[in-house]
């Protein structure tokens, strides 16, 4: 009888032993949290009443066209005549030295306009563009490459950070042309349709024979 219960008595521990060093369930990962397009948030509306935005980049034998677009976003019209005013600095946002230059005279041609006065009404826009080239003439001076872009309605004027899609690679030309603000048309989606013209009700005459 003891070496029954002791045999018991072993076949109990044995199980506790077992049941005490079964590998444990696995758990399931967290859920990996939807992905989808990073969309950057609409830059805010300045005290001033107006809000400057990047609108894309053109590049075609190394010339380079930004646009940029002044949108009044205040409720008061706003005056602007001039060239915006910009300052460039690298991933470190250190300043970079560039020589501005009014129109786009030794960069391109088709930019020169003088500037005109403009009187934005709340949500009326203005555009201006960018210009350079991504030319590296001195292999020993190191490419310039714009990283952070803050843009001033015009000199004197408070400015603000613009987003960028890509760097301004200026190379080593060290030059950045600016176009002068011009009027913009109206978004079309806030523009009335223009109505189609009545479908011709002329008949053509008929030579007689």
């Amino acid at each position: 009888m003891r070496n029954a219960a002791a045999g018991t008595g072993l076949l109990a521990a044995l199980t506790l032993l077992a049941s005490c060093t079964r590998a444990p369930a696995p758990i399931d990962p967290p859920p990996t949290p939807p992905t989808g397009p990073v969309v950057s948030p609409t830059p805010l509306c300045t005290p001033a009443g107006v809000r400057i935005t990047e609108t894309g980049v053109s590049a075609a034998m190394g010339l380079r066209a930004m646009g940029l677009e002044l949108v009044n976003c205040g409720n008061q019209p706003y005056e602007l005549r001039g060239y915006p005013a910009v300052r460039l600095a690298d991933a470190d946002g250190d300043p970079i030295a560039v020589r501005i230059i009014p129109g786009a005279t030794g960069i391109t041609s088709g930019f020169d306009a003088p500037p005109a006065r403009l009187v934005l009404r709340p949500g009326e826009r203005a555009g201006a563009a960018l210009l350079w080239r991504n030319t590296v003439t001195d292999a020993t001076v190191v490419a310039t490459e714009g990283r952070e872009l803050d843009v001033a309605p015009v000199t004197g004027r408070p400015a603000q950070p613009v987003a960028l899609d890509g760097p301004i690679d200026l190379g080593t030309t060290g030059r950045l042309g600016v176009s002068a603000w011009k009027r913009r048309d109206a978004d079309p989606t806030t523009e009335p349709t223009a109505p189609s013209a009545p479908p011709s009700t002329a008949t053509t005459p008929i030579n007689p024979l």
